[in-house]
């Protein structure tokens, strides 16, 4: 393969294409991420150790799903590719199952509430899965450039902020718009499903999977398959980072409206807070790509973490103390941060895979992506299944005055929690070994 520049590169409307199904995917992240807790908590009346767990199981489920979707995914073989299937057959399911979950089934029992909510959780990330796993594998599928990888996953991004503007934005307007919250959120629930599903199906219309006429289907089982990805050094050291960042993401993401709501007293502003933060974090996908091929995608990464935690680490000390308008700044610090970190770890996913397929002459992006979102997503689920833990250890109840514990406890959730898990994906990541030398160096043997 020719990795000089030029080889490898994609049209700027098949980026487009492609990165306009993570719109929807983000827009799922982050309901789940923002708002799921509280819409278990305050509006479904599940109580806040409950949800908790709720939640957790409903992401542990996810997350094992995710390297059998990914296995399936590999071994898929149609006219219409071993990807695309499953995002076309996927999109309505997906849809509908997300306005399941945001519209409140009214029960009385916590035992049933508990119960409807496992199930619930466990349907939309399992539509979630078939839909996101195989459209994620078709990432190093599209090119096996170095840098157009980064471009490519620029694109994707700049969609997923979008998603997650939406999903952090627009959801408040839309419940307030109806005359109660169980309304409004099933309405919300319906406006994200459809989101999802559309912007899937364009992708699946928009995007087409080279070579899958003549490429060969792995033959190894189930364990072989995750032995030998779990054998790739880099790719280890970068899913145990990513899974730190997703930790630490959501720790912020699920406690900023118990923050604005309890501590400020103004729940409204959570939404101009999360638009600073991601406004700000669109802006600064485009610098990144570039500052990533100056200083190298690790590195870029490693900035994002350090710029996080900083954030996370004064919205704990002073946010408190310096009143609304200091946080949203502190938001907008974050979200330079959030822009550097999110592109270069999924633009470094397929340069471990390539660097696999070259050592052992089999390709198996599906199980590698999905076990990258089997280990994110059990770091999504313990930071959901704390959360929920923390809150009722510490006497939340909602829609009420909180004590001082409580108000201690969403501190937490904001600002040390997240800031420990960025400075030791920091730490991690110092570790990572592909550089874009080490890179083009391998394939510069294949060409001698």
């Amino acid at each position: 393969m020719d990795t000089k520049a030029g080889a490898g590169r994609l049209s700027i409307a098949t980026k487009a294409g492609f990165g306009v199904a993570d719109l929807g995917g983000n827009l799922f992240f982050t309901a789940m991420g923002f708002w799921a807790l509280n819409y278990l908590t305050d509006t479904v009346a599940l109580p806040a150790a409950a949800a908790g767990i709720a939640l957790m199981i409903g992401k542990v489920w996810d997350a094992v799903t995710d390297p059998m979707m990914g296995y399936v995914s590999d071994r898929t073989k149609t006219r219409l590719g071993r990807r695309r299937p499953y995002i076309l057959g996927g999109a309505v399911p997906l849809a509908l199952s997300m306005w399941f979950f945001f519209s409140n089934p009214g029960l009385s029992s916590p035992l049933q509430l508990t119960l409807w909510a496992v199930f619930a959780l466990c349907l939309v990330n399992t539509m979630y899965t078939i839909v996101n796993i195989p459209y994620s594998a078709l990432t190093p599928e599209l090119t096996q450039d170095y840098n157009e990888r980064t471009s490519l996953n620029g694109w994707r991004f700049s969609f997923s902020l979008v998603g997650t503007i939406l999903g952090a934005v627009a959801i408040l307007p839309i419940v307030g718009a109806f005359p109660t919250k169980s309304a409004g959120f099933s309405a919300a629930g319906l406006f994200m499903g459809a989101v999802m599903a559309i912007s899937a199906l364009i992708t699946f219309f928009a995007v087409r999977e080279p070579g899958h006429e003549t490429r060969e289907i792995p033959t190894e089982g189930l364990v072989s398959t995750y032995k030998a990805v779990f054998a790739n050094r880099a790719y280890v050291i970068l899913i145990v980072a990513y899974a730190l960042n997703i930790l630490a993401i959501n720790f912020v993401q699920s406690s900023l409206v118990y923050y604005f709501k309890y501590i400020f007293g103004q729940e409204g502003m959570t939404m101009y807070a999360l638009g600073a933060l991601l406004v700000v974090s669109i802006l600064t996908i485009p610098v990144s790509i570039p500052v990533s091929k100056k200083i190298g995608k690790h590195v870029t990464y490693i900035l994002g973490f350090a710029i996080l935690a900083a954030s996370c680490v004064l919205i704990f000390f002073t946010g408190h103390l310096f009143g609304v308008a200091y946080v949203v700044g502190l938001m907008c610090l974050a979200g330079l941060g959030l822009g550097f970190a999110l592109v270069a770890p999924w633009a470094m996913v397929p340069d471990t895979i390539e660097w696999d397929a070259k050592h052992t002459g089999n390709r198996k992006e599906g199980a590698y992506y999905g076990m990258w979102t089997f280990i994110s997503k059990l770091g999504q689920a313990l930071s959901l299944g704390v959360s929920g833990l923390i809150l009722s250890a510490s006497g939340y109840v909602a829609d009420a005055v909180q004590g001082a514990s409580s108000i201690f406890a969403i501190r937490l959730l904001a600002g040390i929690i997240p800031a420990a898990g960025f400075a030791l994906g920091l730490y991690v990541m110092t570790r990572y070994p592909i550089t874009e030398k080490v890179y083009r160096e391998l394939f510069a043997e294949e060409t001698k």
